[in-house]
């Protein structure tokens, strides 16, 4: 447990951005909070380190600066975000006791989600049998999901240059409604199937399988938040209307068009 308390102070520490603006601690917190745990992993873990975690641990590090930049970068470049990120809302001052709240589960959360390598790594590091089978699956089922994340956002950048008042149902997002959500699901997938052969005990597949599911959760609130947003701007728009009646919002060939009904997905 004390490793965990250690990789918790890391994740508290970069997520700690989030106190400068509140939405840094989902975006920029995020990103650059994964890639810490990874770089922290491979330290406190090095003498236990094999291909497979040094290539899990390299994909995570890759996902979360790729986020993070992009992040980073679409901030400065487009004004609609900006405009969304500045949003009086979101800037007004919130009590003290939600900020520590919302600071303290974002911490938790990321450590959560990148357990199943670090309890692979702290099992190796104790001698435990393991099996590098299910490490490199996981390994290649990241790998898609960044790919799929990557060329989404480009995607979704490359088409509003072209139309910056159009919604963008042109490539990947031909197949789902936010397909860089979906690359995001299937990185966790991978991350959480590496945990398979690691003969993880009850409590340690308890918080990888907790921090998978929270961010599942995350993935469909912000996919519910993007869609009432689009209905907002894009509602009375024909085209519209008949994209979001036939493609899925998140999951391909699952026929959930719509998850605004969902109000439990707010977050």
């Amino acid at each position: 447990m004390t490793d965990l308390l250690i990789l918790l102070v890391v994740s508290l520490a970069v997520s700690a951005v989030g106190w400068k603006y509140f939405i840094y601690f989902f975006s920029l917190g995020y990103g650059y909070g994964v890639t810490a745990l990874s770089v922290a992993m491979l330290m406190m873990y090095r003498g236990a380190v094999t291909w497979p975690t040094l290539t899990l641990c390299v994909l995570l590090m890759m996902f979360g600066c790729r986020l993070g930049t992009y992040l980073i970068l679409r901030e400065r470049k487009a004004a609609a975000y900006r405009k969304i990120l500045y949003d009086p809302s979101l800037q007004q001052k919130k009590p003290v006791g939600v900020v520590l709240s919302v600071w303290l589960f974002c911490a938790i959360l990321y450590v959560a989600q990148v357990s199943p390598v670090a309890f692979r790594l702290m099992n190796t590091a104790n001698g435990t049998p393991v099996c590098d089978l299910w490490a490199w699956i996981g390994a290649a089922v990241a790998l898609c999901g960044i790919l799929l994340e990557s060329f989404a956002d480009r995607q979704k950048s490359a088409a509003k240059q072209r139309n910056p008042k159009r919604f963008v149902d042109t490539g990947l997002y031909r197949i789902v409604r936010c397909p860089n959500y979906l690359g995001e699901v299937i990185i966790w997938t991978g991350i959480l199937l590496s945990g398979i052969g690691a003969s993880l005990l009850w409590w340690q597949w308890l918080i990888a399988v907790v921090g998978y599911l929270g961010i599942v959760y995350v993935m469909f609130s912000g996919a519910r938040r993007l869609e009432l947003r689009q209905n907002e701007v894009y509602g009375n728009d024909p085209e519209y209307q008949a994209y979001v009646k036939k493609t899925p919002i998140l999951i391909p060939f699952v026929p959930i068009y719509s998850v605004v009904r969902y109000k439990w997905l707010q977050a």
